[in-house]
């Protein structure tokens, strides 16, 4: 589930700083036709990713490998994202009396 929460978060959180960004530049929130039809945009972007995404985790708990493909084509990739567990982190390094 890890997986599926960070999945979400690097798609959502581009889309709607974009269209923060694009707020911030008229400054004057004079919401137009275009305004809004930015943040119709990423709402629907987000929404498409979400379902797409929750259907292809119930295709892995499903056993059902047709169902996971399916919404993985939808996705733009056959196979859910595999991201790798963070390795041991370094002892911090000791400065060195001489240094300097």
């Amino acid at each position: 589930m890890p997986a599926l929460f960070v999945s979400l978060m690097r798609t959502a959180v581009p889309a709607v700083a974009g269209w923060l960004l694009g707020l911030a530049a008229w400054a004057g929130l004079d919401l137009d036709t275009n305004t809004v039809a930015g943040a119709v945009t990423v709402l629907c972007t987000v929404a498409y990713y979400v379902l797409f995404r929750l259907l292809e985790i119930a295709g892995q708990h499903a056993r059902g490998t047709t169902l996971q493909r399916l919404a993985g084509i939808m996705l733009g990739w056959a196979r859910p994202p595999q991201y790798p567990t963070p390795g041991p982190v370094l002892p911090p390094v000791a400065v060195s009396p001489f240094a300097d």
